[in-house]
């Protein structure tokens, strides 16, 4: 068995573009909120990750509701744009930059449907501590479960096979 390793080069280093593009959207949405309202304190660095820290004493509850809620609207809305331009993506020529398109694609569909749904239970609440002063968390947690289920149909149904196929011809 022959191990390719410019694939796999291609592979991490394209997945990892596609997380630093995941946090620079999701926490650039909560700090453009943050910075509206007045209420951006600082960005602090977490070990793989960042997060945008605020004034709470500064926010009513909805405030801090919505400020947790738009990280993951944006990175949804955006995968989804991004979805509906997969047909041209997948005529991207470069293989590298069509790679990082399809992990994009993918990292904003699932992150935040999928921790919403069942990953804050077991990680800790992040944004949901925030969200559930606005919505019922059982909501939050069922409406982003079909969001994920939906999303993951999608990808495995459309994503993939158009990407695989692109790719194939492109060798």
């Amino acid at each position: 068995m022959r191990i390719d390793y410019k694939r796999n080069l291609r592979k991490w280093t394209t997945l990892i573009i596609a997380v630093i593009f995941y946090f620079l959207i999701h926490e650039g949405a909560h700090w453009i909120y943050a910075m509206f309202i007045g209420a951006f304190k600082q960005i602090s660095f977490i070990g793989f990750g960042i997060q945008v820290d605020i004034y709470r004493e500064l926010m009513s509850d909805v405030q801090l509701g919505i400020f947790c809620l738009v990280g993951p609207v944006t990175t949804i809305i955006i995968g989804y744009i991004l979805l509906a331009l997969t047909q041209k993506f997948i005529l991207i020529k470069s293989v590298y930059l069509r790679a990082i398109t399809y992990y994009v694609t993918i990292a904003f569909l699932v992150i935040d449907p999928l921790y919403l749904s069942v990953l804050s239970l077991f990680v800790g609440g992040g944004d949901m501590n925030g969200i559930i002063l606005i919505m019922p968390e059982l909501a939050v947690r069922a409406v982003c479960g079909i969001i994920a289920a939906i999303n993951a149909f999608i990808i495995i149904k459309s994503i993939v096979p158009k990407y695989r196929q692109a790719y194939q011809k492109s060798q």
